[in-house]
């Protein structure tokens, strides 16, 4: 068995790799770049977390959203592995003594927001980290964010070519769901990834079902479409406003659905409330903005 399949097997429990997750594992823990394109439930974290086990050092994933670092976080420390992250929800104290055990060699995989890597204070970090040997690789998630052509454009991260420029013995894995041919060119160019191997999956999901019907008092629409296909499952209500998820929401729980807001204009501890309970119970029926759901890790969401 290669180092790969063990770590796949005892540190994650999976027997066998799925689709061309195998080869991006071998090439990236090998120190080859890589731009990967994999439908959403593909499995694109273990592309650059087993590499990062397999690796000496630490590796840098960028991860544009809080809730997605903290939902990775949690599934790795539950098995076994060292990982934490380094975003705004934490304290000066709590970030220092994360910081330290970075430097100490006490993580495998650290998450951080594309802000706060390209700052120049944590580039200094990196540059100790580097001239140690103890840079494992930087993953780069969301990377469509770096397109400026689509609606999750962040400017930040345009600036993580630094990262080719600065470490350039260190490998680079760029990840995606969503991108077309030209986005992808856009990536790759932006990132410095020219030369990294691409990887595309299909986008097919057989197991996705798509249904489109005429509104028609929509709420009256959600309440059926709830109690005589999913009563009792999770599922995630999307809004186009905090107003309209919070109505949603109460009118649902009236109806006697077990459905809970999630939006910015929550307060940090009952958005992290309502996640957690989203995550860990039966049942529930997320009612959220746009914010929520990417990169959250629930195996049994079954309605959008």
């Amino acid at each position: 068995m290669s180092r790969a399949r063990e770590t796949l097997f005892h540190v994650f429990g999976y027997t066998q790799f799925r689709g061309p997750q195998e080869d991006i594992v071998e090439h990236v823990a090998a120190g080859g770049d890589a731009l990967v394109l994999m439908p959403t439930g593909g499995g694109k974290s273990l592309c650059y977390q087993i590499p990062a086990l397999l690796r000496p050092g630490v590796a840098i994933v960028v991860s544009p959203l809080i809730a997605l670092m903290q939902d990775q976080v949690s599934a790795l420390k539950e098995v076994g592995a060292a990982a934490d992250f380094l975003n705004s929800s934490l304290s000066f104290e709590r970030a220092m003594e994360i910081e330290r055990a970075m430097l100490a060699g006490a993580l495998d995989l650290l998450y951080v927001a594309p802000e706060r890597l390209v700052t120049p204070r944590f580039l200094d970090l990196l540059d100790h980290l580097y001239e140690s040997g103890q840079l494992a690789l930087f993953a780069i998630d969301e990377a469509h964010c770096v397109s400026q052509w689509g609606h999750d454009f962040r400017p930040e991260y345009l600036q993580l070519s630094i990262l080719q420029e600065r470490y350039p013995q260190v490998p680079r894995i760029a990840l995606t769901a969503t991108a077309d041919a030209q986005t992808r060119r856009e990536i790759a160019e932006r990132l410095r990834l020219t030369e990294a191997r691409e990887f595309v999956s299909s986008f097919d999901r057989p197991n996705i079902r798509y249904t489109i019907v005429p509104k028609d008092n929509p709420r009256a629409q959600l309440l059926a479409f709830i109690r005589d296909g999913h009563l009792g499952e999770a599922g995630i209500v999307y809004c186009s406003s905090r107003k309209k998820v919070d109505e949603t929401a109460a009118w649902l729980k009236e109806k006697g659905i077990a459905a809970l807001p999630y939006h910015a204009g929550l307060g940090a501890e009952e958005r992290a409330t309502h996640q957690e309970r989203f995550l860990r119970e039966d049942g529930i029926v997320m009612v959220a903005t746009i914010a929520f759901g990417m990169g959250i890790d629930k195996p049994d969401v079954r309605f959008v």
